[in-house]
């Protein structure tokens, strides 16, 4: 899905000042909110970002947000999922 923001001239300047990508920035803030929230999964937030497994855990630890407490049975489908997608594309 791809979603268009529309943000005032002068906030998109000072988003972007510092050299950063405003969509990027954007789709961070959007998986950081959906995990702290528990409504997107530690694989969802990867998935959604482009990142490994560990490179998500690093991620959230940048912006001080802990690792959700996952229940055995979810941690096996997490496990799965990463697998699988490692799988289809090797770093």
């Amino acid at each position: 899905m791809e979603v268009t923001l529309r943000i005032p001239d002068e906030v998109a300047k000072r988003l972007s000042a510092g050299g950063g990508d405003v969509s990027r920035r954007a789709l961070e803030a959007l998986a950081l909110e959906g995990y702290r929230e528990q409504t997107l999964t530690l694989y969802q937030v990867s998935d959604m970002l482009g990142l490994s497994r560990v490179e998500t855990e690093d991620f959230l630890g940048q912006h001080h947000v802990a690792l959700a407490v996952i229940h055995e049975a979810d941690l096996e489908r997490e496990a799965a999922l990463f697998e699988a997608a490692s799988r289809r594309n090797p770093r």
